[in-house]
């Protein structure tokens, strides 16, 4: 199968900047030219437009002229109960609006020449022109295998999917050879030459400092600024396939650099990703052999094969339910019809061929009577799962990035449901109601249970609106007892909208939470939201404090941040609330769910921490573009906002002398730069802008780097004999400024760039106005006089991290330096006759085209000066913005997850769940891979209480709910009640009580409240909403004066 694209198709980075850093531009643009068909628009079908659309495919059609039912609110977003009985249109009709205005580069029609999904010239027609067809509803066999057939000899992929209460099914077929541009969707292996060998074939050794090169044999590689072997290395674009022979060391087959006068020395590798080309079976073929099927939960290895056997037991039953005439009705069994799921069961054991039922009965039946059961049931976790899944499959249907499903996949979450089935007067539906599709499987108790929920959702991000967008569906909070608190500091900007789907272009700048807040309760009127924009932390635990905890059932995080989640965590632990987490990088997410006494906590185990760039590095010997970039995003930082703020300090401060007091290293430095600042070289016109920015050039990358080799020549050796300008060090070069030169690797023209950028910040900075016309500045640049370039005797500049860090800890020169900073604050002109004046500091922002501008330009002349391959300014906006990769299918998929959760802690009717039926989970939706795993179990300490055995977990306190009592009756309780004698009390880093303290000091206390105690010591007092306190206690028993470790002390004094 063959994909096109227009290549000068318009992308709009500021839309798609997350999704970009995900697919590509390549891959955008494929996507972009491509039209999805959609047949049947239920909650399934709804999940992948959605998705589809956000990620920005050129058009979808939606193909479903039924009317929708009661079953189809649990799952569907854009339908109402009011839909119900008005008879406004079909599904596909009533959603077609919403669904189009999710994204204004996609065309949404709906194909009004079907009248019926049982006609099937019309939906054969719709195959032509179509990139995929996706079926989301049950159809007659033969009528999936035209469509399938149509498909293939329309060279358009087809996709089969259905949910049917908590279980699904996704079938794709992508023709016979389908080419796969990037199987995994992972960044190419990269790494740096430390040496190559003169032998046939060549021999590579990378700098181990810098990680394993991560090749396999087989794999082709591009070399770029190879230093050496005769340049032999020299074509960037050639590429080589590599022999692995180590972890560090691989030969480049066919390459002879046996005559080469001398081995190269540095130089860059980087993997070339290669097309794979993939053959599909047709669903005919699949469902008779299916061959190996993908899993999903490993303890479950037994469950693709029984559901794949299930569902076509199902789809025989559904075919035999026909209208008057002989019409095939596609009907699943009802809820609770126990007669017809038998029927079900009896079509899978006629089927059975492979002995299927035979390896475990009772549980086969029983997850057959159970998918049977609640087949028609819709539910919202299961459509978002699914929906994300599905929907990744279409765009790599219309782009040809990442591995599809070949065949069946089959996904459940049967943990979720009773053991037994439950009585018919309890999952019957209305006919009416949202939660018809809901009750249907686990009963009204537990739809009550939804109800009354009390939850607290941090985060109204993507994962946060997808969230809110299910939970409206589930009806969690929409009692009268329920209510949803949900907070997020950050406004909407255009790059949320192509992930975060309640929002539109009209909301743009508005607050995250109140707008997903209103867009939810146009989901679901009666729930219940409160809205906040404040942080979580605590500096506002006198919001979200005791009394507001206390009222919770528990906690949803939709966080970007570790930190923010294990200060949530740490209040989860302290309240003992359940808590839902989940985080997506890209095509890849996780979930976990933490439950109070039965899970470890999240803060339990922890990745180690970033790797920090090294000092020295940074400042003078970088060999890689992260070095670049966030050296120039440093430099932003210093030059344009610091430099601002110490001129407004000085001139805002009265008494500013005394504010450097505690500067000493830096004080000469600071008010150094307040005088270059405010005084030698403030600007009064733009054109004084531009001769800094040129200036500045000529300092940062010629001056410094002549200043740099001169110290360190490029023949200079260590005292043990080697080059010191070798290994991750690379010999610099000065570069000559040319207001027309383009880089090779970005193709930038980083010279004039940084001129540009560079001085409208400046101007922005002072307040004057800026342009960036380039015949402007080709005239003013003509006539600044640089000043010749003399080096410097007696320049230190360190040469290892070590150096570096001795340098910073030196003091400075002393009394001399502070006479000098005295004098030059004597110089500067006094704030009062500045009166008004004012620079603009200026914060960076990654998502500033002039601040990435000077960014990238600044970070690709310092590469230019140590040869590393530039970048250009999207990528470098990854790097130095900190992005992290987003797309809609994953958001969606990890949200589904979670709310399969949900439905757990609220308590499954007539079953007790133990944690191996929790499950955490991991996905690449790029591979594909999906595994769901039992939790860890929380750590146990021993302690011998009272002589027995106590083993406590992070989630154990020793809970005192006996008001404020007095410090005395707090060690008698201990002595009474577990048999200990209290040594220490410490709250925080105040001790309260400690054996060795001022004995009458001690009997003053003793006499005192615990909260009198606590507040006199840290002399703060308690914020009106506190209920609890936290001690820390170290006792020994009494009978054997052993210490005994100890949870903390919970202490309820209100």
């Amino acid at each position: 199968m063959t994909l096109h694209t227009n290549p000068n198709k318009p992308v709009d980075e500021k839309l798609y900047s997350r999704q970009l850093y995900v697919m590509g531009h390549e891959a955008q643009r494929r996507m972009m030219s491509s039209r999805a068909v959609l047949v049947g628009v239920s909650g399934l079908g709804v999940e992948i437009a959605k998705n589809i659309i956000l990620a920005g495919i050129s058009s979808v059609t939606l193909c479903d002229p039924c009317p929708p039912t009661s079953f189809d609110l649990g799952g569907n977003f854009y339908l109402s109960e009011d839909d119900l009985t008005a008879q406004k249109g079909s599904r596909a009709e009533l959603c077609r609006e919403q669904l189009a205005a999710l994204n204004e580069y996609v065309k949404v029609d709906v194909a009004s020449n079907v009248s019926s999904l049982r006609d099937e010239e019309p939906l054969l027609h719709l195959v032509d022109g179509a990139s995929c067809v996706v079926v989301t509803v049950p159809l007659p066999y033969s009528l999936l295998c035209a469509i399938n057939d149509k498909c293939r000899a329309a060279n358009a992929c087809f996709i089969y999917t259905l949910t049917t209460g908590v279980f699904g099914q996704v079938f794709c077929d992508f023709g016979t050879s389908f080419v796969v541009s990037d199987k995994d969707g992972e960044n190419p292996a990269t790494s740096q030459v430390e040496n190559i060998l003169t032998s046939n074939p060549a021999v590579v050794k990378v700098l181990e400092d810098q990680g394993r090169h991560g090749l396999e044999t087989g794999d082709r590689v591009t070399l770029s600024k190879v230093k050496g072997l005769d340049g032999i290395l020299s074509v960037t674009t050639k590429s080589y396939e590599v022999k692995v022979t180590g972890p560090f060391t691989f030969e480049l087959i066919g390459v002879d650099a046996s005559q080469c006068s001398e081995a190269a020395s540095q130089g860059y590798i980087t993997q070339v990703k290669t097309p794979v080309t993939m053959s599909f079976k047709s669903y005919r073929e699949a469902l008779e052999q299916p061959g190996e099927l993908m899993m999903s939960d490993f303890a479950k290895f037994d469950r693709p094969a029984l559901l794949h056997l299930a569902y076509r037991a199902l789809a025989s039953y559904a075919e035999s339910q026909q209208q008057p005439g002989g019409m095939t009705m596609m009907e699943y069994p009802n809820p609770g019809d126990e007669s017809a799921a038998r029927t079900v069961l009896e079509l899978a054991r006629s089927m059975d061929a492979d002995k299927i039922l035979e390896n475990n009965p009772a549980a086969a039946e029983r997850i057959i009577l159970r998918l049977a059961s609640g087949a028609k049931s819709i539910l919202s976790p299961m459509c978002a799962t699914l929906g994300g899944i599905v929907g990744q499959e279409v765009l790599k249907a219309c782009s040809g990035k990442f591995t599809p499903i070949n065949g069946f996949f089959y996904f459940d979450a049967d943990e979720c449901l009773p053991d037994a089935p439950l009585p018919l007067a309890d999952v019957a539906p209305t006919g009416t109601s949202r939660y018809d599709s809901t009750v249907a499987v686990f009963g009204k108790e537990a739809q009550q249970k939804l109800l009354d929920l009390n939850y607290f959702l941090i985060g109204a991000g993507a994962i946060g609106c997808e969230m809110l967008k299910n939970w409206a569906l589930m009806g969690v909070a929409c009692g009268e007892k329920g209510k949803i608190h949900i907070t997020d500091m950050d406004r909407i900007e255009k790059s949320n909208l192509s992930r975060q789907f309640l929002f539109r272009n009209s909301d743009i700048n508005e607050f995250k939470s109140a707008t997903a807040a209103r867009a939810a309760q146009t989901m679901n009127p009666h729930m219940n939201i409160v809205s906040y924009q404040e942080k979580v932390g605590a500096d506002t635990e006198d919001i979200f404090g005791d009394d507001f905890y206390d009222k919770l059932s528990g906690v949803c995080t939709a966080l970007d941040n570790v930190e923010a989640r294990l200060y949530v965590d740490q209040r989860c632990l302290f309240y003992r609330l359940p808590m839902l987490e989940s985080g997506t990088l890209g095509t890849k997410g996780n979930t976990q769910v933490v439950i109070p006494h039965v899970t470890e906590n999240y803060g339990a185990t922890r990745d180690p921490p970033e790797k920090s760039i090294p000092v020295c590095t940074l400042k003078n010997f970088p060999n890689q573009i992260q070095h670049t970039l966030q050296w120039a995003r440093d430099y932003f930082e210093g030059e344009f906002k610091q430099r601002a703020e110490d001129v407004n300090s000085y001139l805002s401060n009265p008494d500013y002398a005394a504010s450097l007091a505690g500067q000493q290293n830096t004080k000469i430095d600071t008010v150094m730069s307040i005088r270059k600042t405010l005084v030698d070289e403030r600007p009064v016109s733009f054109e004084d802008c531009v001769v800094w920015a040129r200036l500045k050039f000529e300092t940062l990358f010629n001056n410094q780097i002549r200043q740099l080799l001169y110290n360190f020549p490029e023949d200079q050796v260590t005292s043990s004999g080697t080059k010191f300008w070798s290994g991750s060090k690379r010999c610099p070069k000065p570069l000559v400024f040319n207001l027309n030169d383009k880089c090779e690797d970005a193709q930038m023209r980083n010279h004039f760039d940084f001129i540009v950028a560079a001085a409208n910040l400046r101007a922005q900075m002072f307040g004057i106005k800026g342009r960036t016309d380039e015949e402007y500045f080709a005239e003013v640049l003509q006539n600044v006089i640089v000043p010749d370039f003399t080096p410097q005797e007696g320049v230190r500049i360190a040469s290892t991290d070590a150096e570096a860090k001795e340098d910073n800890t030196q003091p400075t020169g002393g009394d001399s330096d502070e006479l000098e900073a005295q004098q030059i604050l004597e110089s500067l002109p006094r704030p009062g006759e500045l009166a008004g004046f004012k620079l603009n500091p200026i914060e960076f922002d990654k998502d500033m085209d002039d601040h990435m501008l000077f960014v990238t330009a600044c970070s690709n002349l310092r590469a230019l000066n140590y040869s590393i391959p530039t970048e250009d300014t999207h990528r470098s906006r990854a790097i130095a913005g900190r992005i992290i990769p987003a797309i809609a299918t994953t958001t969606a998929l990890v949200t589904g997850l979670v709310c399969l959760e949900l439905y757990k802690i609220i308590g499954t009717a007539q079953k007790e769940l133990k944690i191996d039926a929790y499950k955490n989970g991991f996905v690449n939706l790029a591979i594909p891979f999906m595994t769901l795993s039992e939790p860890t179990p929380p750590a146990k300490t021993k302690a011998i209480l009272k002589g027995e055995e106590w083993n406590w977990t992070a989630w154990d306190s020793l809970d005192m709910n006996m008001g404020d009592i007095t410090l005395a009756e707090f060690l008698q309780y201990f002595e009474t009640e577990y048999n200990l004698d209290v040594s220490m009390i410490s709250h925080g880093v105040s001790i309260l009580f400690s054996f060795f303290a001022n004995p009458k000091k001690l009997e003053e206390r003793k006499k005192m409240k615990m909260s009198e105690v606590v507040t006199s010591i840290t002399k703060k007092e308690f914020p009106p909403n506190q209920l609890f306190i936290i001690l820390e206690i170290i006792a020994n028993d009494i009978e054997t004066d052993e210490e005994v470790e100890l949870p903390y002390v919970k202490y309820r004094f209100r």
